[in-house]
């Protein structure tokens, strides 16, 4: 509950500009040169700041400059906290999550698609749009319509005037992810996410760690039921995957660990040994 609360507080400051939606506008102000810590469309008009990923290929593009402060923005988060952000900051997450509840036949995602991830950060956030000078990602990014280009397509006519084949494309790519939201745990964080994707790398070392009782966990996997990524944190406690939601630490096993070295262990009673069991 108290991650979930936090999630829907971040969207307030995230997409916080309501000016934006009653005068159909995108906010143009001081926030705007600096990023979210989350994958975040620029072109929402609730959008208080900038997306990462946007700024990534607006330097890919001009080839102005090295992206120092993106590529460092990124860093500073990662080596800190790993992909924390995405488990308890991010809009789209929080949008999945929301989704995977609903009563529906559940899927487990194989888990070579995983790998998909590092393709859509390498060749279609940064290569490809240097080669076209153009920012393919954001023209794709089934988030973009979802919180900018639906929006201003029903506060404008206009803007609806203007629809071309792309925005169905884009309509498209939302509706098949999610289809596969109801069905599966956060495909898109695991299969498409450029900002998740280099937090990943951050996860071997950040600061703030997930450790495993591995000589009192009995593999029950309760800790997989628990994860919206999927994970069995007992199987790899420094997954590229974890998002550090925290929800595998309701189990007494698992506890995390900072850089001071304390540790905050589980919040329920580790379940006797039955067999097979959980971190």
């Amino acid at each position: 509950m108290k991650r979930r609360i936090v999630q829907f507080l971040a969207i307030f400051g995230i997409d916080g500009y309501y000016p934006g939606f009653l005068n159909v506008g995108i906010y143009q102000g001081t926030f705007k040169r600096y990023c979210t810590p989350v994958l975040n469309c620029y072109a929402c008009p609730g959008a208080l700041m900038a997306c990462p990923v946007g700024s990534l290929q607006h330097c890919a593009i001009t080839n102005a400059s090295f992206p120092y402060y993106v590529l460092g923005f990124f860093a500073a988060i990662g080596m800190i906290v790993g992909r924390m952000a995405c488990g308890w900051l991010c809009p789209f997450g929080l949008f999945q999550d929301l989704l995977y509840k609903v009563k529906a036949t559940k899927l487990t995602m194989p888990r070579w698609m995983a790998h998909f991830k590092y393709v859509v950060l390498v060749g279609l956030a940064v290569v490809i749009t240097n080669v076209f000078q153009e920012p393919w990602f954001s023209k794709l990014c089934p988030d973009g319509l979802l919180i900018g280009g639906i929006p201003f397509s029903f506060l404008s006519v206009d803007i609806r005037a203007q629809i071309k084949e792309m925005f169905w494309i884009k309509l498209g790519i939302l509706v098949l992810f999610c289809a596969l939201f109801v069905t599966m745990k956060r495909p898109f964080c695991r299969t498409s996410c450029p900002m998740g994707t280099i937090y990943s790398y951050f996860n071997n070392w950040s600061l703030l760690q997930i450790t495993v009782d591995q000589k009192a966990c009995t593999r029950c996997n309760r800790c997989r039921k628990a994860c919206p990524m999927d994970i069995a944190i007992w199987e790899n406690h420094q997954s590229v995957d974890c998002i550090r939601c925290l929800e595998c630490t309701r189990c007494t096993v698992d506890s995390t660990t900072t850089f001071l070295g304390a540790a905050v262990p589980g919040r329920e009673e580790r379940p006797e040994p039955a067999g097979s069991g959980a971190g």
